[in-house]
């Protein structure tokens, strides 16, 4: 089976290359297509399912939130998929990616060596890290020399499921390995 994951950024890309080998069996090979951003993805979305000739075939669409309704752009996503005849897991991850990040924060104070980081952990700003209203901002604030797509790299491989804190997280996590392991 192969799992086909629609992207808006290189950044989702490079946590999920770390992700998924925690999440999926050796058996699943998996596929990235890369967009330049959400007007990208929405726009080339439909053409590229539509496009996809390898048999055996499951998709995965994964956008942040932003600024956005989550249900709102959720919605819209699942319309682009149907539209193509296709059917797809959509998750929108809650506000960024890196609201994944910050619902790890041991895992984040251990990858960038910052013991201090620690503590944030317990912390009612970062219980419940897709509420907070700039994750990006929030990350290059805990860790100046924070890169997305080099944060998201070393992140990807140590995030946890059954303790990040994001609930948008844990719920992409499981929509994967249900999709993974019905077929």
């Amino acid at each position: 089976m192969n799992l086909v994951f629609f992207l808006e950024e290189p950044s989702a890309r490079a946590l999920l290359e770390g992700l998924l080998p925690t999440l999926l069996p050796t058996s699943i090979d998996v596929r990235f297509v890369v967009f330049e951003g959400k007007q990208d993805l929405e726009k080339n979305l439909v053409r590229k399912l539509n496009g996809w000739l390898a048999p055996d075939s499951r998709f995965i669409v994964l956008r942040d939130q932003d600024g956005a309704d989550c249900r709102v752009v959720k919605q819209k996503l699942t319309s682009l998929v149907g539209s193509s005849g296709r059917e797809a897991l959509v998750r929108v991850a809650c506000r960024e990616l890196e609201s994944w990040v910050l619902g790890d924060m041991l895992a984040l104070s251990d990858e960038f060596d910052e013991p201090k980081l620690r503590s944030n952990s317990t912390k009612a700003k970062f219980r419940e890290p897709d509420d907070l209203g700039n994750p990006v901002q929030e990350l290059q604030r805990l860790i100046p020399s924070y890169q997305k797509i080099d944060g998201a790299r070393r992140m990807g491989k140590r995030l946890d499921p059954e303790t990040n804190a994001s609930t948008s997280f844990r719920v992409f996590c499981e929509g994967v390995r249900r999709l993974a392991y019905e077929g």
